[in-house]
């Protein structure tokens, strides 16, 4: 028997996609501060603590409030935001994703009831799923992973929903193959893999080829999720023109702009 909410949902999109959840009288959905775009009429909003899965029941009002901080860790609001359907039909409620990227919709009863993501792409999830933290076993992955020693775990066994940046990559690895990712790339990964973080072994590579000191290796068993663009190497790179440009478009994307800067003395 499913402890989750059984849950319904449409995409919309391509490159900025939403996604609709349609809720049975008496159905929930979990979401992540302020990720709702729009609801009907008879949805009730609740802010809480923790992701109302239940896991804290019975240790009271300090229990609850040790398992919202531990979201604090991964960057992450200590509130969480629940979704119900007060009305008799039903009613849809959407959440729209933060940044250009994919909404990657998962049944967690087809994935052994749990995965592993980067700290920032839970998105929403049916209620029931437990949103946790996952220590890394190995420290070296902590200080040198580029998503932290600390990951989000979502447990249980109805639908969640990720967000990732660019296009995203699903890979089945089979028993033993490994597979070398950036660290940003990494979305998340089933509970089989084995995740570690690896020096690239070359001191010219690491400082001029542009790809880092470390990058993750994914071993499987096990599926992978990974995506083209991660929004820091996005921001760092508006970040970047903004610096050379100093903020203007003058003679922006064109040969001719360039030297007449480098004339100019800009």
């Amino acid at each position: 028997m499913a402890n989750s909410h059984e849950i319904d949902f449409k995409l919309y999109g391509d490159d900025m996609q939403l996604v609709e959840v349609e809720l049975d009288p008496g159905e929930s959905v979990l979401a992540e501060a302020g990720a709702m775009m729009y609801m009907e009429d008879g949805i009730q909003m609740e802010t809480i603590f923790g992701d109302g899965s239940g896991k804290d029941t019975g240790k009271g009002m300090m229990g609850k409030f040790l398992g919202a901080g531990k979201r604090v860790l991964t960057g992450e609001s200590l509130f969480m935001t629940l979704f119900t359907n007060t009305r008799s039909g039903k009613l849809h409620v959407s959440f729209a994703a933060p940044y250009p990227g994919k909404i990657i919709p998962m049944d967690l009863s087809e994935l052994q009831g749990k995965i592993i993501c980067q700290k920032d792409a839970f998105l929403c999830a049916a209620k029931g799923v437990s949103v946790d933290i996952a220590f890394q076993k190995k420290l070296g992955t902590g200080f040198f992973g580029g998503e932290g020693f600390i990951m989000q775990k979502l447990e249980g066994d109805g639908m969640t929903f990720l967000h990732a940046g660019g296009t995203i990559i699903e890979r089945d690895l089979k028993a033993g193959e490994t597979l070398r990712v950036d660290t940003g790339c990494l979305v998340a990964l089933s509970k089989t893999v084995d995740y570690d973080i690896q020096y690239v072994g070359n001191i010219k590579s690491a400082f001029f080829g542009g790809e880092g000191l470390f990058y993750a290796t994914v071993t499987g068993p096990g599926k992978v999720w990974l995506q083209s663009l991660p929004f820091s190497r996005m921001a760092d790179r508006v970040i970047t023109s903004a610096r050379i440009t100093g903020g203007r478009s003058k003679g922006e994307g064109s040969l001719l702009g360039g030297l007449g800067n480098l004339l100019d003395g800009d």
